[in-house]
């Protein structure tokens, strides 16, 4: 199962998509984690690892090349690859969980980003799980990802909502783009500082038709990990991670609702 985590910049999609993956991973569970997100460049400290992978971009020759290859039929040679498949430069793992990164921008004057939107839509279509595996994407801040069509091949879309007017109006855009793709959608509430906050955003996000499946609190361990790059796996959030883990992966086609955690 493929799971996009997107929404407003800074609500924590990184941080949610970490709580997610460990939660998973600490339960038998092969991860693979795509970091699609061009812009922030510390998930890979809070998954635990001390360096980056080599980004996919420098996989296919980078964006120069990458340029000259997107009316293509294909990005990689094959029709599908598997996890592992990819050159272990480009990959960090640990106990059945794997990071790739896309790539990030790294000078001034780059250019555009889209070379690296090409290159996660084209992963995410070709890259073929093995049973019971789940992917999370950690998608770029806001809705451009959705008219690259990198959503295209996911699964499941899981809205990151903070408590803010403009995490609930990104939300909104979310939902339609998910629905004009016939994706599965569902909101987790993260950054919580109160039960009643909780229910208030519940029910906002509720009239708008976005069902909320798991709520992470405002947890200060997060806070200090984050800080000072240290690997998120323990704490309030966390434990509130492993709640929302089965109804984010609950879907008509998988047994994964069944599992108890």
């Amino acid at each position: 199962m493929k799971i996009s985590v997107c929404g407003k910049g800074g609500s924590g999609k990184s941080t949610l998509v970490t709580l997610l993956a460990k939660a998973a991973q600490e339960r038998g569970f092969p991860v693979l984690i795509v970091d699609s997100d061009e812009s922030n460049s510390g998930l890979y400290r809070m998954l635990g690892f001390k360096n980056p992978p080599v980004p996919l971009m420098e996989l296919v020759g980078g964006k120069a090349a990458l340029k000259n290859k997107m009316q293509a039929p294909g990005i990689f040679e094959r029709p599908d690859i598997t996890v592992e498949e990819i050159p272990s430069p480009y990959i960090q793992s640990e106990n059945g969980l794997v990071l790739v990164s896309v790539g990030k921008v790294l000078q001034s004057f780059e250019g555009c980003a889209c070379p690296m939107g090409v290159l996660s839509r084209e992963f995410l279509k070709k890259v073929h799980l093995k049973e019971n595996c789940i992917a999370f994407i950690d998608m770029e801040a806001g809705v451009e990802h959705f008219g690259r069509g990198i959503d295209e091949a996911v699964d499941k879309i899981i809205l990151v909502v903070e408590p803010s007017f403009e995490s609930v109006n990104v939300a909104e855009k979310i939902r339609d783009l998910a629905a004009g793709m016939k994706k599965k959608f569902a909101a987790v509430l993260n950054k919580i500082p109160s039960e009643k906050v909780a229910q208030r955003l519940k029910e906002e996000l509720a009239t708008k038709g976005i069902e909320t499946i798991g709520t992470i609190p405002n947890d200060p361990f997060v806070f200090d990990a984050c800080l000072e790059g240290r690997a998120l796996n323990q704490g309030e959030a966390y434990h509130a991670a492993v709640k929302a883990l089965v109804p984010c992966l609950k879907s008509p086609a998988s047994d994964f609702g069944k599992v108890t955690l």
